[in-house]
């Protein structure tokens, strides 16, 4: 299964893209968008930008990968019999 990431860039170098998401930042190249820019929220997938993300569809897209990571954790924690 893939699954593309929307990353917001931060900086970019000699085509490569500093991109944030969650506080962690990695590396993306943009040879196949050049035309991202500083600020753009992307489609991280696989090392590469592969396409420009409005922000408001970014943070849905983010704000669903949260529910599903507190569901996953809960679901552990029931499994567990941990306390949330």
């Amino acid at each position: 299964m893939c699954l593309a990431v929307p990353a917001k860039i931060t900086e970019i170098t000699n085509g490569v893209a500093t991109v944030e998401l969650g506080g962690i930042t990695r590396q993306a190249s943009l040879m196949l968008l050049p035309s991202a820019s500083l600020g753009d929220y992307v489609l991280i997938h696989a090392g590469f930008a592969i396409t420009l993300v409005d922000e408001r569809e970014a943070a849905k897209t983010l704000a669903i990968f949260d529910e599903l990571a507190a569901a996953l954790e809960e679901s552990q924690n029931t499994e567990t019999g941990q306390e949330p």
